[in-house]
């Protein structure tokens, strides 16, 4: 099967037909991603500012760190959740949209973002996060480029809307 055909099937699954044909489904999907994907960045925010020492300055990194990154998973898992519930009911408009394209490839590099600095940057943490040590260059990077990622999501994420042609409810 080729990709057209996946997502021409995906588009004409039940569940799709269910969203597309109901009158609240889609709206309630949209508004959980919405609010989700406020809540990932908005979590990761306060560990972000807190890297580029703007924010929570008087706790350590890792424990800000740890008391909110498990909430971004759980926002992040419904946000992926509730976006695919959204692309299933127009799959092949969504996959051609240059906007969804956008957001998926900043998203990856969201992700990349925190592998480099989970793998890399997080390892000298004990050295600075007492907090007598500035974050390090590489460490305050990795918050600027996490912040413009996100943002950059939620810009892309808007703009699908207004540019999407045919939705066919």
């Amino acid at each position: 099967m080729d990709l057209e055909s996946f997502l021409q099937s995906l588009q004409q699954g039940g569940l799709s037909q269910f969203i597309q044909l109901s009158a609240w489904a889609f709206p309630v999907i949209e508004s959980i991603h919405v609010v989700s994907i406020t809540l990932v960045f908005g979590v990761i925010a306060i560990v972000d500012l807190r890297l580029l020492g703007v924010a929570s300055v008087s706790r350590r990194v890792s424990e800000v760190a740890r008391d909110c990154l498990p909430l971004t998973w759980v926002f992040f898992a419904l946000a992926v959740f509730t976006g695919l519930l959204m692309f299933v009911t127009n799959a092949p408009v969504y996959f051609d949209n240059t906007w969804f394209r956008w957001k998926m490839l900043f998203i990856a590099l969201a992700g990349v973002n925190m592998l480099i600095f989970e793998l890399i940057t997080a390892r000298s943490m004990p050295v600075w996060d007492d907090g007598s040590v500035s974050v390090p260059g590489p460490g305050k990077l990795a918050g600027l480029l996490s912040i413009g990622f996100w943002i950059a999501v939620i810009l892309c994420g808007r703009m699908i809307g207004f540019t999407l042609y045919a939705l066919p409810f």
